[in-house]
C-alpha cells in the first residue's frame, strides 16, 4: 500500500504547527525550500498500517504569489500529486480564514476542512454548524483542538475516509468559481479591478456561508482585548517590551544559558581538554597530533560548543513568546521606528538578537514577510556588538579609558546601530529600491504555549545553529593551528616566523593610515574573521602578555597586566579607538559569513556581505583616527 501524501495549509497562528507536531511527534525532517530560506517540514506517522507522509506549508493568508510563502503554497499544491490537504481555519476567527479557502478551491484543489482551536471559538460565542459547513462548501470538515490527542486521531480517521471518497464543491461554490473566472478573463477590466472584483466575490459567498453555518453570540470583552490595553497602549508598550526583552537576555546570558554555559566550557576545555592531552600522551600520539587535537580542534569547536546553551535558551525564550501570541505585538508596536529604518516592524526580533549572537539572529531573519526586508536584515545584523565582540571593546576601554570604560563601550554598542541604521537606508534606496516590503499583521488571541510544540522549534532551530557553525568552526580551528605552527620551511616555535606572521604583516598594509600597522594587529584582524573572541587571545599571546580572559567583566584585569607588555606602546589612544571602531564593523566571523551563505541563498551574497562591510569598517576607522589625530586627542 503506498504511502498516503498530505498536505497541511491555512492562515498563520491557526495551530497549524501544534497539529503537525502532534500528528508527527520527533518523525520530523527540516529543511529549505529550494531556492529559500523559509523552513521546510516533512513529518510521517501511520494510522491503521497506513504509512502517512506530511508537509507542513507556510502559513499563508492568501494565494496570490506575492510574498516567498504564497508561491510556495500554490506551487506546492499545483506541482505535487497530493491525495489530500488539509486546510486548518482557525475556528475562532473563521471569516478570514475562510478566505484562503475559497482560494484554494477556485484552483481546483479539493480541501479537508480542520477547524481547528473549536475551545477558543466556544469562548468567544462562536457557534459553528459542521454539518452546514460542509454543506455550503462541499467539503468535508473536521473540528479539532490542536493539543488534544483524540482531537488529531479523529483527524487521521477522516484523512483515509476522504481519500477514498470523492467531493464535488457546493452549488453555490461552483457559481463563485465561474463568476471569478468570468472576472479574471474578462477584456474590459484592468489588473486592478480585477484584482477588486474578485476579492469583492470572495467575501460576498464567505457571507453567505458564514449566514448558512455560523452563529456569532454578543460577548463580553475577551481576555486578549484587556489584555493590549496595556501591552498594546500607546504609551506603556515600548517600556513593558523592553522590560520583557531585558528579561530575555537576562534569562539567557545572566540566570540559566551562562551559567549553563560556564559549567559546559569547564567541561570542555578544562576536564576533556585535560584528559585529552593525558590520554593522547599515554598512547604515544606525536606532539604534532596532540597540538592539532588540544590547541586546534578541541579548543576551536569547544568555544562554539559552548555558545550552545545560550542559543537554546534564547531561542526557547523567543519561541515560548511566540506560542503566547506576544511577538505579533512586538512588531505592531516596533512598526512606526522600524519604517523609518527602512524595514517593517517584524524586522525588530532578528536585530534585537544581533545582540547576543549574529548567526541565530541572521537565521530569525527567515520570518520576515518580504525578500526586501529578509536580504536587508541579514546583510545589516553583523554590524551589530554581538557577544563575542564585547570582550574586546571592554579590553580597550579598560586598558586606554580606564575612567570612562563604560562610556566607550556603550559609544561603540551605537556605533554599530547607527551603521545598522544607515546601511539599511542605503540597501533599500539602492539594491533592493524596486522590491517592495509588506507588512501583514494579524493579532492572533493570547494563549498559553504548547510545550512541545514550543520545545521542537527550539531544538530545530538550536540543531540548525549547531550542525552549521560546529562544521564550519571545525575547519578554522584546524586552519588556525596551521597558520600559527608553520612556515614554509616545516613546524616552527616561533610565531614570528609562522604563516600567520606573514600574513598578519601583509594584512598591516591595509592600516598604514590607521595608526595599528603591526603585524600583530594584522593576525588579530585575521583571526577575528574565524572567530571575534580570538581577536583578544590573539592579542594576548602576539603581545607576549600571559594567559587572556576573555569575559567582559574581567577585561579590567586583564588591561592591568597588558600594560606592562608591548601593547601598551604598540597603540595610541586614536589607533587604539581606531582598532575597536574597525572590529565593530568589520567582516563577520565565518560562522555567520557561512550562515549568510546559507539563508541568503548563495556565495554571492557571503562575499558582498564580507567585502562591504569590511570597506566601510576600513573608511570608518580611517576617518576616525585621522580626524581624531587632527584634532590632538
Amino acid at each position: 500500500m503506498s504511502t498516503l501524501a498530505v498536505a497541511l495549509t491555512g492562515n498563520p497562528n491557526t495551530g497549524k504547527s501544534t497539529i503537525f507536531n502532534e500528528l508527527t511527534g520527533a518523525r520530523q525532517k527540516i529543511g529549505n525550500w529550494p531556492g529559500v530560506t523559509v523552513d521546510k517540514k516533512v513529518g510521517y506517522t501511520r494510522y491503521k498500517n497506513r504509512a502517512i507522509s506530511i508537509v507542513d506549508l507556510p502559513g499563508t493568508y492568501s494565494i496570490n504569489a506575492r510574498s516567498p510563502e504564497e508561491k510556495i503554497v500554490i506551487d506546492y499544491l499545483t506541482n505535487n500529486k497530493l491525495d489530500l490537504v488539509v486546510d486548518v481555519v482557525d475556528s475562532s476567527n473563521i471569516e478570514r480564514n475562510l478566505f484562503l479557502t475559497i482560494q484554494l478551491l477556485e484552483k481546483g484543489i479539493p480541501v479537508l476542512v480542520d477547524l481547528n482551536m473549536k475551545d477558543e471559538a466556544k469562548r468567544r460565542g462562536i457557534k459553528i454548524d459542521v454539518r452546514k459547513l460542509e454543506d455550503a462548501l462541499g467539503m468535508p470538515v473536521v473540528e479539532t483542538v490542536g493539543r488534544d490527542h483524540k482531537s488529531t486521531e479523529k483527524l487521521l480517521s477522516v484523512f483515509t475516509e476522504t481519500v477514498m471518497n470523492r467531493y464535488n464543491v457546493s452549488e453555490q461554490v461552483q457559481a463563485h468559481i465561474e463568476k471569478v473566472q468570468a472576472i479574471e478573463q474578462s477584456p474590459d477590466l484592468t489588473e486592478s479591478q480585477k484584482l477588486e472584483q474578485t476579492i469583492e466575490a470572495r467575501y460576498d459567498i464567505i457571507d453567505k456561508i458564514m449566514a448558512q453555518a455560523v452563529s456569532l453570540n454578543q460577548a463580553s470583552t475577551s481576555t486578549s482585548e484587556k489584555i493590549d490595553k496595556y501591552l498594546a497602549n500607546g504609551v506603556l508598550a515600548l517600556p513593558i517590551f523592553l522590560v520583557i526583552l531585558y528579561a530575555v537576555f537576562q534569562i539567557t546570558f545572566t540566570w540559566i544559558g551562562q551559567p549553563i554555559a560556564d559549567v559546559l566550557d569547564e567541561l570542555i576545555n578544562e576536564d576533556f581538554l585535560d584528559w585529552s592531552k593525558d590520554a593522547m600522551a599515554a598512547a604515544g600520539v606525536a606532539d604534532w597530533m596532540q597540538s592539532l587535537v588540544a590547541d586546534g580542534i578541541i579548543a576551536g569547536v569547544g568555544a562554539v560548543l559552548t555558545f550552545v546553551p545560550l542559543i537554546f535558551v534564547l531561542f526557547f525564550c523567543l519561541s515560548f513568546l511566540d506560542g503566547t501570541g506576544y511577538m505579533a505585538r512586538i512588531a505592531f508596536i516596533m512598526d512606526p521606528i522600524m519604517r523609518r529604518c527602512g524595514l517593517t516592524g517584524k524586522g525588530i526580533m532578528p536585530l534585537m538578537m544581533g545582540f547576543g549572537c549574529g548567526v541565530p539572529a541572521i537565521m530569525g531573519a527567515r520570518a520576515l514577510d518580504s525578500e526586501k526586508d529578509r536580504m536587508v536584515s541579514i546583510l545589516i545584523t553583523p554590524f551589530l556588538t554581538c557577544g563575542a565582540k564585547l570582550p574586546i571593546m571592554a579590553l580597550f576601554a579598560a586598558m586606554f579609558f580606564p575612567d570612562n570604560a563604560a562610556n566607550v563601550v556603550f559609544a561603540m554598542y551605537i556605533i554599530g546601530i547607527v551603521m545598522a541604521i544607515v546601511v539599511a537606508k542605503g540597501l533599500g534606496a539602492t539594491i533592493f529600491k524596486q522590491e517592495g516590503s509588506t507588512f501583514l499583521l494579524e493579532l492572533p488571541p493570547y494563549r498559553i504555549p504548547d510545550m512541545k510544540t514550543v520545545l521542537l522549534e527550539t531544538w530545530d532551530k538550536g540543531k540548525g545553529y549547531l550542525v552549521k557553525a560546529g562544521t564550519i568552526i571545525f575547519a578554522a580551528s584546524v586552519l588556525i593551528w596551521v597558520l600559527t605552527n608553520y612556515n614554509f620551511d616545516g613546524p616552527t616555535e616561533e610565531m614570528s616566523e609562522s604563516f600567520m606572521a606573514t600574513l598578519g604583516s601583509w594584512m598591516s598594509n591595509l592600516f598604514v593610515f590607521h595608526g595599528f600597522a603591526s603585524w600583530q594587529a594584522g593576525s588579530a584582524v585575521i583571526t577575528g574573521i574565524l572567530a571575534k573572541e580570538a581577536v583578544v587571545s590573539t592579542i594576548g599571546i602576539l603581545y607576549n602578555a600571559p594567559d587572556i580572559s576573555t569575559e567582559a567583566e574581567d577585561a579590567a584585569e586583564t588591561a592591568q597586566t597588558l600594560l606592562g607588555t608591548d601593547m601598551s606602546t604598540a597603540f595610541t589612544t586614536m589607533s587604539a579607538i581606531a582598532f575597536m571602531v574597525f572590529t565593530q564593523l568589520y567582516t563577520p566571523c565565518v560562522t555567520a559569513l557561512g550562515t549568510i551563505k546559507k539563508e541568503a541563498g548563495g556565495w554571492k551574497w557571503m562575499s558582498f556581505s564580507a567585502a562591504y562591510m569590511f570597506v566601510i569598517a576600513w573608511l570608518v576607522s580611517l576617518l576616525v583616527y585621522q580626524i581624531g589625530t587632527a584634532l590632538g586627542f
